[in-house]
């Protein structure tokens, strides 16, 4: 409880940081900029094989790491990518990494702090050293996307003649990685109406309204696979939720049941998802049905998963205030806890 403790009020003093010094709502300016002077797309569209786990773990949960923006970075790209080309048009950079109009713009940080004094540093407060920062965070995501390794690699990047990165140069791949070809699988736009099996959608306001910015990696993931999941089956989302047990989440997915659990639930505190409920009764409903659906749903059993509705709606608040108030109104439930937990003791 202490670690849950320290965790979410770590996570509140950066998303406060990050709203005092205009960084979310400063990259959600450029990716507006981005997504109306480009196509508009009403959602974007990921390729499932990110998420299907080969040799344990996806690509996907391999992104799930407690620092870093790699994963962020990886949907960014793509995001951008269907902002700028039309549908099977092969991508090729066309931002510089910082400056104006840059990657950097698009990402939120906090900055550097220091855990002795309980500040953020004063030099890393300032316009132009957050976008130092910003650089740093990109060049890292850049990395680790390409060190998912040999035909997984999500990110390539051409070597100068000392063997050092050429970090501007780099090329997305598809997200099924690399390839085992010479030739690499850039990557390409894919398109909306292939098989429910093959892609998933992500409303832009994901990107517009900052949760992007603001979701930890797994609780992206998480959010992602119930999406999966809702397409699969989109009847049985709809009528009584989807879920996911143990085994089968790991053998599919390759996400350990602490992040899955804890993805959930916040998820559920943020608005993006909720219990399963009963489908709403249209007008001239039979009165023998209107007594089916108004049943209360039964109760889980034991080690039985949670069933669970995704609600887009939800996606059109402001992440950042909307994280503001969970996030606080959840540090004030564990420090009660804490303190009851403090008067019980001996």
């Amino acid at each position: 409880m202490a670690d849950a403790r320290e965790a979410n009020a770590r996570r509140l003093r950066r998303l406060t940081q990050m709203r005092k010094t205009d960084s979310i709502s400063g990259a959600c300016r450029a990716l507006q900029g981005i997504w109306e002077t480009g196509r508009k797309p009403e959602a974007i569209v990921l390729r499932s094989s990110l998420l299907q786990a080969s040799e344990e773990r996806s690509r996907l949960t391999r992104l799930v790491l407690p620092k870093g923006i790699a994963l962020r970075f990886y949907l960014l790209a793509a995001f951008e990518a269907q902002c700028r080309l039309n549908v099977g048009e092969e991508w090729e950079n066309a931002l510089p990494l910082s400056g104006p109009g840059s990657w950097s713009d698009l990402v939120a940080i906090d900055g550097a702090y220091d855990t002795d004094s309980a500040t953020y540093m004063r030099s890393t407060v300032g316009s132009r050293k957050l976008e130092n920062l910003r650089l740093q965070q990109i060049k890292g995501a850049l990395r680790t996307l390409e060190e998912l390794g040999g035909e997984h690699a999500l990110v390539t990047m051409p070597r100068g003649k000392s063997g050092q990165r050429q970090y501007k140069k780099f090329l997305l791949m598809n997200e099924s990685g690399r390839g085992g070809n010479q030739t690499p699988d850039v990557y390409t736009v894919p398109a909306r109406h292939w098989a429910a099996a093959r892609t998933i959608t992500i409303p832009a306001a994901f990107f517009l309204k900052g949760w992007i910015q603001v979701l930890n990696p797994s609780e992206v993931a998480t959010w992602l696979i119930l999406r999966m999941l809702s397409r699969w089956a989109p009847n049985k989302h709809t009528t009584s939720g989807v879920y996911l047990y143990g085994q089968a989440r790991l053998e599919t997915f390759g996400l350990r049941d602490d992040a899955w659990e804890d993805g959930c639930q916040r998820l559920r505190e943020f608005g993006l998802i909720r219990f399963a409920q009963p489908p709403d009764i249209p007008p001239g409903t039979s009165s023998e049905l209107k007594t089916v659906f108004s049943q209360p749903i039964r109760l889980r059993r034991r080690y039985e998963p949670h069933y669970w509705q995704v609600t887009d709606q939800g996606l059109n608040e402001d992440a950042a205030k909307k994280l503001d108030q969970e996030l606080t109104l959840r540090q004030q439930e564990l420090e009660t806890a804490a303190r009851h937990r403090a008067q019980k003791r001996p």
